[in-house]
């Protein structure tokens, strides 16, 4: 596991989106490792195989997939279907194949979307043979009958799956967990976006201390992911609570997914910082159908993490197609989900539970310099009123956030009030408010 703190200068959320849109990546082989090594290279992580054939739960790992090249030219030699032009041409995991097809014969591994006549489709076969193209509906309808000459460069065969992975180590050893597919070929909003989102969080965190550890996984969709939780279920004790990343470069207002478990620790952290961010945002219960928080979040799994987008999958048009390219994501909203989910770092690391050490009426705040000698409910800021909800409220079991919530005072004051009342020695922070919680 690596912990390496990597001080490379990294690149901007929108330039790792560039370097990288060019790889054509799928769930094994050397697009994918050549993505993680870009990852490494900025954050530092591990990189970890798993080989073909490996049992992970009810799946089995792939043989690995590698292409160099793909095209059909008609009887003039001209490639009018090209893999060096988008890597979206060639339908994902396509076996080999070279020879001559009529077009009546070439049609059936032929993918279009016909609503979208411009655009070229991300298809992908993983788990049966077959081979294809995708290319736009308007180039389809303008191929004449006759004969065409096909090739794919293609290798299927046993080799290895690879992930990456990053522990930034805190105070304790309860973890987030943060997430990202990598096995999308030219996708920049889902989910090259997610990638350097990611890697930017994790820079983040590596250059300051904090309370938790977090916990960075690279990995192919759903394949990916359950092969690391095969492979780490000593580890999933640890988990806190996490969060899958994806679509956060488009113009989209924010989503959460919740986690199948509804109302912990995550749910309610992402809940508040969104309220609290004075952007759109909407919030929907767990489905177990998205990204891999269904991995996460399977039942006999169940860890707390929920999905955090802009845009929901499947509810843009450019979604899986050649349309989601660079001009579809902006570096402002990359640079809001970045805040964001800083945000979101920030209450899991100010969070706390207190007891009131003068629970028996309120204390006299005045003669502790905590309050102001002038009555008066009209005259008193949010800060005085937060004194009295953190006393109050402190009774061993409520966190700042759920006083927080409860009072509709903004976390950060909560926060500052509660410093003042234990440096008062009027509360006392309880060390084992989270479950498990162990100092390392």
């Amino acid at each position: 596991m690596s912990t390496k703190q990597n001080t490379l200068p990294i690149p901007s959320t929108h330039q790792i989106i560039k370097d990288l849109y060019p790889i054509c990546r799928s769930i094994t082989g050397d697009g994918l490792r050549a993505t993680l090594e870009y990852v490494q290279k900025y954050i530092g992580i591990e990189i970890t195989e798993v080989l073909s054939g490996t049992a992970v739960f009810d799946w089995t790992v792939p043989d690995e997939w590698n292409i160099r090249d793909g095209f059909i030219c008609n009887d003039k030699g001209d490639r009018i279907v090209d893999f060096r032009e988008s890597n979206l041409h060639v339908v994902n995991y396509s076996e080999p194949i070279r020879g001559s097809f009529s077009l009546d014969e070439l049609r059936p591994h032929l993918h279009t979307i016909p609503d979208q006549p411009d655009a070229i489709p991300y298809v992908t076969s993983y788990y049966k043979q077959t081979w294809g193209f995708c290319l736009s509906h308007n180039l389809l309808k303008s191929l004449e009958d006759g004969q065409y000459t096909v090739e794919i460069d293609s290798s299927l065969e046993p080799g290895s799956l690879s992930y990456g992975e990053l522990l930034v180590p805190g105070k304790t050893d309860q973890e987030i967990l943060v997430s990202c597919h990598c096995c999308h070929p030219s996708l920049a909003n889902d989910n090259l976006s997610g990638i350097a989102v990611a890697m930017h969080l994790a820079r983040h965190l590596s250059n300051q201390e904090n309370r938790f550890s977090y916990r960075f996984i690279f990995a192919p969709g759903t394949i990916g992911a359950i092969a690391w939780l095969a492979e780490n279920e000593d580890v999933l004790p640890q988990i806190a609570g996490g969060l899958t990343l994806a679509n956060l470069g488009d113009s989209g207002h924010f989503n959460y997914k919740r986690s199948r478990q509804h109302d912990s620790l995550i749910d309610n952290v992402v809940s508040l910082a969104l309220n609290d961010s004075g952007h759109r945002y909407g919030i929907r219960n767990f489905s177990p159908y998205g990204y891999d928080e269904r991995q996460y979040c399977s039942p006999g799994i169940d860890l707390p993490v929920g999905s955090f987008t802009r845009s929901i999958h499947g509810t843009f048009s450019e979604y899986h197609t050649s349309r989601d390219n660079l001009d579809f994501v902006n570096q402002e909203s990359l640079k809001e989900s970045f805040a964001l989910l800083q945000r979101v770092v920030d209450i899991l690391e100010h969070n706390s539970v207190f007891e009131n050490l003068n629970p028996k009426c309120e204390p006299q705040l005045g003669k502790r310099g905590l309050y102001s000698t002038t009555g008066g409910f009209a005259a008193t800021p949010d800060y005085s009123i937060a004194l009295l909800w953190v006393l109050n409220y402190s009774d061993g079991t409520q966190s700042l956030m759920d006083i927080s919530v409860r009072s509709g005072i903004a976390f950060d004051t909560i926060v500052q009030a509660a410093n003042r009342l234990r440096d008062a020695r009027l509360i006392e922070e309880k060390t084992d408010w989270l479950a498990g919680e162990n100092e390392v």
